[in-house]
């Protein structure tokens, strides 16, 4: 969205290619950002970047490119029914977090469960916090927590092995360790209220954290036109250009290696599409 703004104010003809299925239509409150110190959601800024990107000549399509290829000077993206055509290209298709399937947690998402503890560790403070989790990812997620909280509980609830260095280091912050699988997630409205196991036992909370690990690195597409990724699959890019291995092709936000901010994902746009003016101005 910052990238197509910025292309915008240069009078590009630009297409925003959007599939309505990322973090940012998750996040009922960022907390974490200028300007917004009570907290802002991220279908708020969705919307209102998509209207000031529209006034700027930005086209919107909802939909989801599957392949993409390079023919003569073009990209051309397919989807399911359409094929689209461009000089350049911006990768921005992010990552998306392992969310348990308990319908109750989306509503609390970003206002009392929350996946990045840079952005939302500090809402956690002094409160007694749940880690949903597996494994060796939860178990770091709860030790990094524990700057902010005496008060916590580690429910591996995939009953994943955790390394036993880091039990050690559990059982050193005094931080809850429990293997079991959670039956049900208890919360009222965006409030989360803690976990119900499948032994039936009930763990009350006033916050919640997600940390399974997996997440899904959606650079498909930057592997299809041969960009260079890391092993987990993150997408390498030129730091000050944002310019990808390939010619044109640029990347931003979390499928870049990799910030997993809303602040610097739209700084990373901005760059990229004043690097992508460049280009054109050369003649591409």
């Amino acid at each position: 969205m910052q990238a197509a703004i910025q292309l915008g104010r240069y009078e590009h003809s630009t297409l925003v290619i959007d599939s309505n299925n990322g973090r940012s239509t998750l996040c009922k409150s960022y907390h974490n950002i200028l300007g917004y110190p009570d907290g802002v959601s991220g279908q708020h800024l969705r919307s209102i970047g998509r209207k000031q990107a529209q006034e700027l000549g930005v086209e919107f399509v909802h939909d989801t490119v599957e392949t993409a290829k390079k023919e003569e000077t073009y990209f051309v993206l397919q989807s399911k029914q359409h094929e689209y055509k461009g000089k350049l290209l911006l990768i921005a298709t992010g990552v998306m977090d392992r969310i348990p399937p308990f319908d109750s947690i989306y509503p609390c998402l970003g206002e009392s469960i929350y996946v990045c503890p840079d952005c939302d560790g500090y809402e956690i403070r002094n409160q007694k916090t749940i880690v949903l989790g597996a494994g060796n990812a939860g178990a770091n997620m709860a030790l990094t927590l524990s700057y902010w909280s005496n008060h916590l509980v580690f429910v591996n609830h995939e009953k994943k092995s955790v390394d036993d260095e880091i039990m050690k280091q559990l059982t050193q912050q005094d931080i809850s360790y429990i293997e079991d699988s959670i039956d049900d997630v208890l919360a009222k409205g965006s409030q989360f209220e803690g976990v119900t196991l499948k032994n039936g036992k009930e763990i009350k909370a006033e916050k919640g954290f997600i940390a399974f690990g997996g997440n899904d690195v959606r650079s498909d597409i930057g592997k299809q036109l041969g960009v260079e990724r890391l092993e987990n699959r993150h997408i390498v890019v030129n730091p000050r250009t944002k310019m990808t291995s390939i010619p044109n092709v640029w990347a931003a936000g979390d499928v870049v290696a990799h910030s997993e901010q809303v602040t610097i994902a739209m700084g990373e746009g901005s760059q990229a599409g004043i690097w992508m003016h460049k280009a054109l101005q050369k003649g591409i």
